[in-house]
C-alpha cells in the first residue's frame, strides 16, 4: 500500500483539507466524465464549510500521476448551510438526476452563542435539500416524518429512493435503530418528496458501506460504532431491490487483537466488497502518527466457481513508505480494483512501477523557492497547517502568465 502524489490542473480552485464532508459519485453522463460531489466538512481550523465542489480526473500523465480538476459550484435558491457529518446521494427520476443532501451538525447560530457555548455543536434542522447541478439551483424541503436531525448515518440510493440508515442525534445523545426511505420524483417545476419510516433499521454511526457488485445494489456494512467508543463488530448485508430494502446479519471476519482491542477505527470503501480499515497503533510509549491498515474483502455468493460459499479475508498492510493518516476524518474516493489495473496497463508497461517515472522534486515541486520572500527551508521546516504531515501545503496562485505554485505560508 503506497500513497502516490497527485496534482491539480491550472483551472482548479483551491480544495481545502476537509473533515467529514459529504461525498457522492457522479457517473459519466452526456460526455461529462466520472466525478465526485463534495459538500461541507470542517477545516483544520475547525471552521465549517458550505462550499460544494465537483472533482473529476482531467488527465493521467506518462508517469501515472493523476491530474485532477476541482471546480466550486455556485448554488442559487436555498443552498444548504455549512455543516459536517451529513450525506449527499444521487437520485435518478424521469430521465433526470439530482443530488439529495440531508443531516449533519454545525455550530450554534451566532445570535445564540455565549462565552460558554461558543464552540457548542447542534444538529442541523431536519431539512432535505435537492441540488440540481446542471442548473446550479437548490431547494429546501421539510417532511413531517423527519422530526430531528441526525449525523454520521449511511445513505444508500437506488433509482429515485434513498435509504437513511442509523445515525446519531445530538439533542438526545442517542443512536436509534432508525431506517427512513426518501422518494424523490423530479417533476417539471418542483420535485415531489415523500418519506416512509421503516422498522428494520440499525443502531450504528460512522459505518462503511462497500458495494459487492456494480450490477447489483448489494452492500456490506461494516465498522462504525454502536455506542460511544464501543465499536460495532457485527457486519450486515444490505440489499436494495424493487420491493424495498433487506438487512441480514453477515459473518464478520475474525478480527485480530489490534482491531478488537482498539477504541477507534475508521476507513473507507475500496469497491467490489473490499474495505480499508485503520486502527491506531498502541504501545507504551504510544507511537506517534502510526496506524495499522487492514484490507477486508467479502465475496459475493456464487462468485467463486469452485465453491459457492461466501468468504472474507483480513490482511495487514505494510506502512513503510506510506504517509501516516491523520485521523478518522480523511477523504476516500473508491475505485474498483479492475479499473485501476486497466489504467495502469494502458501505457503498455504492464503496470510495473518504475522509480524513474517519478519527478525529481529537488528541481520541481515542494522544495523550491516559490517567491522572492520565501523562507521555507527543508532542514528547519515546521508545519503551518495541522494537516501538513511531511511537506508544506502548496496553493496555486493564478497571478501572472500561467500562474505558479506558492507555499501556504507565502500566499500573502
Amino acid at each position: 500500500f503506497k500513497l502516490r502524489p497527485i496534482s491539480f490542473s491550472n483551472n482548479s480552485c483551491y480544495l481545502p483539507p476537509l473533515r467529514c464532508p459529504a461525498i457522492a459519485r457522479l457517473e459519466p453522463r452526456n460526455g461529462s466524465p466520472e466525478s465526485y460531489v463534495i459538500h461541507g466538512g470542517r477545516t483544520p481550523n475547525n471552521e465549517m464549510s458550505s462550499a460544494l465542489y465537483v472533482l473529476s480526473m482531467e488527465s493521467r500523465g506518462c508517469n501515472r500521476k493523476l491530474t485532477l480538476c476541482c471546480q466550486e459550484k455556485e448554488l442559487a435558491g436555498e443552498p444548504p448551510s455549512a455543516r459536517y457529518g451529513h450525506t449527499v446521494s444521487v437520485v435518478h427520476s424521469r430521465g433526470k438526476r439530482a443530488c439529495v443532501l440531508f443531516g449533519g451538525r454545525s455550530y450554534l447560530p451566532a445570535g445564540q452563542r455565549t462565552t460558554e457555548t461558543w464552540n457548542s455543536m447542534v444538529d442541523c434542522p431536519p431539512q432535505v435539500f435537492i441540488v440540481d447541478l446542471d442548473y446550479g439551483c437548490s431547494s429546501a424541503h421539510y417532511l413531517p416524518e423527519l422530526t430531528d436531525g441526525q449525523s454520521f448515518h449511511l445513505a444508500l440510493s437506488r433509482g429515485d429512493c434513498i435509504y437513511l440508515l442509523g445515525g446519531h442525534t445530538l439533542a438526545s445523545d442517542s443512536r436509534p435503530s432508525r431506517l427512513l426511505r426518501l422518494r424523490v420524483e423530479l417533476l417539471l417545476g418542483s420535485p415531489k418528496l415523500s418519506c416512509e419510516v421503516l422498522d428494520n433499521g440499525l443502531s450504528i454511526t460512522s459505518a462503511i458501506a462497500t458495494r459487492l457488485s456494480p450490477a447489483r445494489h448489494e452492500y456490506v456494512v461494516l465498522g462504525g460504532y454502536q455506542a460511544d467508543q464501543q465499536k460495532q463488530l457485527q457486519c450486515h448485508l444490505v440489499a436494495l431491490d424493487e420491493n424495498g430494502i433487506r438487512i441480514e446479519p453477515q459473518a464478520a471476519p475474525p478480527w485480530n487483537g489490534e482491531i478488537s482491542s482498539s477504541r477507534l477505527w475508521f476507513g473507507g470503501s475500496l469497491g467490489k466488497g473490499n474495505a480499508l480499515l485503520a486502527v491506531p497503533a498502541e504501545g507504551n510509549p504510544a507511537p506517534a502518527d502510526a496506524f495499522f491498515l487492514y484490507q477486508v474483502s467479502f465475496e459475493q455468493e456464487g462468485a467463486d466457481e469452485e465453491n459457492g460459499n461466501q468468504g472474507y479475508s483480513q490482511e495487514s498492510t505494510d506502512l513503510e513508505d506510506s504517509t501516516p493518516l491523520e485521523d478518522s476524518e480523511e477523504l476516500y474516493f473508491g475505485r474498483d480494483p479492475h479499473e485501476m489495473l486497466e489504467m495502469l496497463d494502458s501505457d503498455g508497461e504492464g503496470g510495473v512501477y518504475n522509480e524513474d517515472d517519478e519527478e525529481d522534486e529537488t528541481q520541481t515541486g515542494y522544495w523550491i523557492r516559490c517567491c522572492a520572500a520565501c523562507q521555507v527551508d527543508p532542514n528547519t521546516w515546521e508545519p503551518f497547517y495541522s494537516t501538513e504531515l511531511t511537506r508544506p501545503a502548496m496553493i496555486f496562485c493564478s497571478r501572472g502568465e500561467g500562474g505558479h505554485w506558492v507555499h501556504a505560508q507565502c500566499m500573502e
